[in-house]
């Protein structure tokens, strides 16, 4: 799935402030970005407030990137029962880190330093407890996360250069929990065997279609035979 800033949806002729200098058409520039969250089990729960895990959402850049260069803020829209449920995060890293005992939608919206490119949305479901495959253990937490994409179509030039001057956050190796590039070659493995299930099923469904209409026409055939035969021998 790919992220449309709803401003860049806008005629690319149309010029921004002029601190921006309008809309750079046909230029298109897309950012992936992480998110999602990690949990870890108390081991009990905890008597002051029933709470039984500690958990953090996160934004976070899909390569190694510093996301604050064209990124104003992020915001994280918690359940209502939580104090505060709308966290504001102004710089790297992007994250909010609470306790909890329950698994509940959260809202991310990704403000960027140019306002002619409106906010983009996205919405995870806060993982406690592994409930399928897509779900990771990985040093007694676990991780649920997923690869978006942020596509810039038409950006003012100013966001541009936001856009294409960013800088390496570490030096170090950049790794994610999740292998996503492991992760898209199973799933295109998945997509061609369903593929080619479908294919033999359709196969199958014709050989049976073209075997049914045989045999129609064959008792066709028989009843009209039948037909003559009785009017040869009728008084």
């Amino acid at each position: 799935m790919k992220l449309y800033p709803q401003g860049t949806n806008s005629n690319p002729t149309e010029l921004g402030p002029e601190s921006s200098g309008g809309r750079m058409k046909g230029v298109c520039v897309v950012k992936p970005v992480v998110f999602g969250n990690v949990a870890r089990y108390f081991g009990k729960k905890r008597e002051e407030d029933g709470h039984t895990h500690q958990w953090t959402v996160y934004v976070k850049p899909y390569n190694n990137e510093d996301m604050s260069v064209y990124i104003k803020k992020v915001t994280f829209k918690l359940h209502e029962s939580y104090a505060n449920q709308n966290r504001v995060v102004l710089k790297p890293p992007y994250e909010v880190t609470e306790t909890g005992w329950g698994e509940f939608e959260i809202v991310i919206k990704i403000y960027f330093h140019d306002s002619n490119e409106r906010p983009v949305t996205l919405y995870h479901i806060l993982k406690l407890f592994q409930s399928g495959p897509e779900d990771v253990l990985s040093k007694n937490a676990l991780v649920s996360e997923f690869y978006e994409e942020i596509v810039f179509q038409d950006p003012t030039a100013f966001m541009h250069h936001l856009l294409t001057t960013t800088h390496p956050i570490t030096s170090g190796v950049w790794k994610h929990e999740t292998d996503f590039e492991e992760k898209r070659i199973k799933t295109l493995e998945s997509i061609m065997n369903g593929k080619t299930v479908v294919r033999e099923r359709i196969n199958e469904l014709k050989e049976k279609l073209k075997l049914a209409k045989e045999t129609i026409a064959k008792f066709k055939e028989e009843i009209e035979i039948s037909k003559r035969n009785s009017a040869n021998f009728s008084p």
